[in-house]
């Protein structure tokens, strides 16, 4: 009896098609064209195109302005500050801070080029967010959504109210003035997940 042959290994990308999708993936990310990344880097939007479809590879100095209209440095555009494609945050090991009545602490890791951050907020009765010891303000253009895992909030976003309870879901804009707030006597935890560059137009 024949015994087929076993199949055949499927090819491994070609290094400049891996840094192409990386670049579309990215410009994606940041809700930019084409042609908005070409005016942010210096680079024409056809070159552009080439080197997002794999077909070209660029120069480091045009990776280098790429890597500046996309907000990177070249070395994060090359994943070179990187050890490889997975990464684990233990929970001794995750960033953490606050006070009070907020206790926060950032369970994603801090990788260059990384577009989305969670994070999990304890707040004590009458506690809120946005106080000394907070994480800064988030960058221009960014989203947030908030899960509610125990006890109530109460969000504030530009100027309005938005109660929420345990298992509720928002998601707003993260760039405008906003807290959580716990307006009840038991303490409330909530998840969030902050993401650059995805406002809504």
């Amino acid at each position: 009896m024949a015994i087929a042959p076993p199949p055949p290994l499927a090819a491994e990308p070609e290094p400049r098609a891996i840094l192409g999708a990386r670049v579309r993936a990215l410009r994606d990310a940041m809700g930019l064209s084409l042609r908005d990344l070409a005016d942010r880097c210096g680079v024409s939007a056809p070159m552009l195109s080439q080197v997002e479809r794999g077909e070209t590879s660029p120069t480091l100095a045009v990776a280098g302005r790429i890597a500046t209209g996309l907000e990177l440095r070249l070395s994060q555009l090359l994943r070179l500050d990187e050890d490889g494609a997975v990464t684990v945050v233990r929970g001794a090991d995750r960033r953490h801070g606050g006070a009070h009545g907020h206790r926060w602490e950032v369970l994603t890791p801090p990788l260059p080029g990384l577009r989305a951050e969670l994070s999990r907020h304890a707040l004590a009765p009458a506690a809120s967010t946005g106080g000394p010891g907070d994480p800064p303000r988030h960058e221009p253009g960014s989203r947030e959504t908030a899960t509610v895992e125990a006890g109530r909030v109460v969000l504030l976003c530009d100027g309005e109210r938005h109660p929420l309870n345990a298992g509720d879901t928002v998601t707003f804009d993260a760039d405008l003035p906003h807290r959580f707030e716990n307006p009840g006597p038991d303490p409330a935890r909530l998840l969030a997940v902050v993401c650059a560059g995805l406002r809504r137009s």
